[in-house]
């Protein structure tokens, strides 16, 4: 793919992804305190050129830089996990031969020391909510392992970092079977991406909420998810209503029950499923 065309994929998978109506998530109709819609959209718009570049830049450095003109548009960490997830699909992207999951395989394969150095930065500068501390390879302190290995360290506890070791396994397996689904039988996005959203959530505890409040929130968050799917089929006024139900659920809590990690996964499927239609 081309720069111009990676840079589009970027932006469409963050614009489409925060535009819709994702229970516990900032979208058109809800904000939180500390951020709001409009704040995703120009993080959308700051790091387009950074990933587009992916063809000549570092995954780390990508990593970074998006952290950086992120964070000159914006105040708060709007999309960390979006940007680590969609580095190194970006450089995969950029890459010819095979499928994007194998180009993908490739660039994870070869990430490097510098790659885990830049990408730390980036979370440092970031500052996201329920970090915590790890006894080896902590963002805090510079890393010693290529950024694939340091990613292993966390994965049980984030699924992001599970992503790196697992190619991308939720993002291929998963979420994007239901946008491609979901497009096939001719829904609009925001229906596609509730669905999307809402089946992954069901399925994968959210990391972001089982570090703030614990796995047992997080699995229970997951069984409402399914609890909805179950309400109604997608596009329906009974999904829309249990989603809406759903919502407010979930923001009762000052929004320390926000599937974030969930929406950066919709994300990355996005990135995949828009590739796909090129």
């Amino acid at each position: 793919m081309t720069p111009d065309e990676i840079g589009r994929l970027v932006e469409s998978a963050c614009l489409l992804e925060v535009s819709a109506p994702k229970p516990g998530n900032v979208s058109r109709q809800n904000d939180f305190a500390d951020v709001s819609f409009e704040d995703f959209l120009l993080s959308a718009v700051a790091i387009r050129p950074v990933l587009a570049r992916a063809g000549e830049t570092a995954v780390g450095a990508m990593i970074l830089g998006a952290v950086e003109e992120t964070r000159r548009v914006v105040g708060s960490n709007t999309n960390l996990g979006i940007v680590l997830l969609l580095a190194p699909l970006a450089r995969a992207a950029a890459r010819g031969g095979g499928t994007l999951r194998d180009r993908l395989r490739e660039v994870l394969g070869a990430l490097t020391v510098d790659d885990a150095r830049d990408a730390c930065a980036a979370i440092r500068l970031a500052a996201p909510g329920g970090l915590g501390s790890a006894e080896s390879q902590d963002v805090r302190e510079e890393p010693s392992l290529p950024l694939r290995d340091v990613m292993a360290l966390a994965a049980e506890r984030d699924t992001i970092a599970r992503e790196y070791v697992t190619d991308y396994d939720v993002t291929f397996s998963l979420t994007a079977p239901v946008l491609r689904k979901a497009r096939a039988e001719k829904r609009a996005w925001p229906v596609a991406v509730l669905d999307a959203y809402l089946r992954t959530l069901a399925e994968v505890p959210d990391t972001l909420i089982a570090r703030k409040e614990g796995v047992g929130a997080a699995r229970a968050v997951s069984q409402r998810a399914g609890q909805v799917l179950a309400g109604g089929e997608a596009g329906s006024l009974e999904r829309a209503r249990a989603a809406e139900a759903f919502d407010r659920e979930l923001r009762g809590s000052g929004n320390r029950m926000n599937p974030g990690t969930t929406a950066d996964l919709v994300a990355a499927a996005l990135f995949v499923a828009l590739a796909e239609e090129l």
